[in-house]
């Protein structure tokens, strides 16, 4: 064992080791991309299945519809009515109405403070108590005041409000249903949600008055649309990538699209015609967003707390009206109180390439891992390659190589071994690590220091053009319509707001390694 050992040690001092990497390298890039792009594929991908049968979506049948329709649109006026008033006088207005239809009302108070701005509101809930349940267990139903778009999500509130009317006259709930109305569609549901498991800063945000059990899942109505739909947009990505359990979006696919008869659509691919570059533009428009991490609507901040949460966005011009979309959210209802413990059976990391087709991470995993292991190999390979000094003659030019190549053949070989010099680690792990401990001084002034400081627009514009992530930062800001300041502003409120750990990817993982590498190339090596 011990002569293996040594015999393997040796080899690191073999030239021909060096000559290995980098066609290793190339192999597993390519191996890695040509694995992604196949995914798409049938042969590497599988069709979407219910692993919980408890859930047994679509077998039951709907009865939202016929007079809810009245009471719906008389919900509608009252709300169209107080639109413009002060998010309290909303609440009020809001707080007599769920009172009426004998539900239990509480109300919260949020401020946050973010790069100089502060987010603050009230939100406002109802609960309505199981009669089958013990108050162990809830079901969230959310409806912002404003949409993900920053409109008026008017249909959304009024289904809300008809739907939990609706609910309160059944019997068969075994699980209690709370109707969320935050005043928006980013920080509301958050500081709902952090209060409601004592996460909550309670300088910033207030403690909840009414609580229920844990929560069993979660649906956001994002209904700003005025007019009769195609289909239902079903947004399903969390923050920091997290995602629901796959059996809750397969559920509402077979509610909406095998009971009502509705187009169902994810990632914004409305009309997919189940291709080849369908299924692909779709598989890496979730992994851009999974890789951002950011928050797509107001069912994302469940997530993190384990309650899987989706938010339902009707699009088009179709024939469907409120009370199909009333259906779909009660056919999800039913099936999410038949459960009798949390979903678990399904995936919880997976790309959906197409509303019934998806590849589990046992499948799409082994590409990533490829892709890593290229550029290890190559910094492994380099560092040991820059062990190996070789000056070059003084006077030998090319053509001096080439004039004398014949007598050079005939020489004499020279039997010495190349002096090969062992890289010390010391210096090279104390520059990465004073790279990452720099870090944060990015970190903190770009998502701590108000906007009004002397970090001003023009000091940030410098910074930016000075080093190159923050250049990809400011272009992505010009692209996007966005000033530099904007964009900061949207990278704080997600880290100090929703948590999101993509300022520390930038400013931690990235800028670091990127000052590591300038350092290379900069660098004066001695002989």
């Amino acid at each position: 064992m011990s002569r293996l050992l040594s015999s393997a040690l040796s080899m690191r001092r073999d030239p021909r080791m060096l000559k290995l990497p980098p066609y290793l390298s190339l192999v597993c890039l390519l191996v890695g991309i040509v694995w992604l792009v196949l995914l798409p594929l049938d042969n590497y991908s599988r069709r979407t299945y219910i692993s919980e049968n408890a859930l047994l979506p679509g077998q039951v049948h709907t009865y939202f519809g016929g007079s809810e329709q009245n009471i719906f649109r008389a919900y509608r006026r009252e709300l169209d009515a107080f639109v413009n008033e002060s998010n309290s006088n909303i609440n009020n207005r809001l707080e007599l109405i769920l009172n009426a239809a004998g539900i239990k009302v509480g109300r919260q108070i949020y401020a946050y403070n973010s790069a100089g701005n502060t987010y603050s509101g009230e939100n406002l809930y109802g609960i309505l108590q199981a009669p089958r349940g013990d108050a162990t267990e809830a079901i969230v139903l959310v409806a912002a005041w404003s949409s993900i778009d920053d409109t008026f999500n008017g249909n959304g509130v009024a289904l809300a409000l008809t739907l939990a009317r609706y609910f309160k006259r059944w019997s068969l709930w075994s699980k209690d249903i709370i109707v969320l109305i935050p005043p928006d569609s980013r920080t509301g549901t958050q500081a709902w949600v952090d209060a409601y498991h004592d996460a909550h800063d309670s300088n910033n945000v207030a403690s909840l008055p009414l609580k229920s059990g844990a929560l069993q899942g979660a649906i956001a109505i994002d209904y700003a649309l005025d007019q009769t739909f195609e289909g239902v947009h079903i947004i399903y990505d969390g923050t920091n990538g997290q995602l629901p359990n796959l059996d809750l979006i397969n559920s509402i696919v077979n509610i909406g699209g095998g009971q009502m008869g509705m187009q169902t659509a994810i990632q914004g691919m409305r009309h997919h015609g189940d291709s080849y570059r369908g299924r692909l533009t779709t598989m890496l428009r979730g992994m851009l967003k999974q890789g951002l991490g950011i928050c797509a609507g107001p069912h994302s901040s469940f997530i993190p707390y384990h309650v899987d949460a989706v938010t339902l966005q009707p699009y088009g011009a179709g024939w469907h009206d409120e009370m199909a979309m009333g259906r779909v959210v009660e056919g999800t209802f039913r099936s999410l109180n038949n459960l009798l413990e949390h979903l678990h059976q399904s995936f919880f990391f997976y790309l959906l390439m197409q509303k019934d087709r998806f590849v589990s991470i046992g499948t799409y995993l082994p590409s990533a891992m490829l892709l890593a292991a290229n550029f290890t190999i190559m910094a492994i390979f380099l560092w040991v390659k820059s062990g190996q000094p070789s000056a070059p003659i003084p006077g030998l030019t090319a053509a001096t190589c080439e004039k004398y190549a014949p007598e050079l053949s005939k020489a004499p070989q020279s039997s010495s071994p190349i002096h090969t010099t062992e890289r010390d680690l010391s210096l090279p792990l104390g520059i990465v690590a004073g790279c990452h401990a720099a870090s944060v001084i990015p970190l903190f002034t770009f998502n701590i220091a108000p906007a009004t400081s002397v970090i001003s627009k023009y000091s940030v514009a410098a910074l930016l053009n000075a080093v190159a992530p923050p250049v990809v930062v400011y272009l992505a800001a010009h692209f996007a319509g966005l000033s530099v300041a904007e964009l900061l502003q949207q990278a704080s409120f997600g880290w100090n707001i929703w948590a999101m750990y993509t300022p520390i990817v930038i400013w931690c993982i990235w800028w670091p390694a990127w000052l590591v590498a300038m350092t290379n190339v900069l660098i004066k090596t001695s002989d």
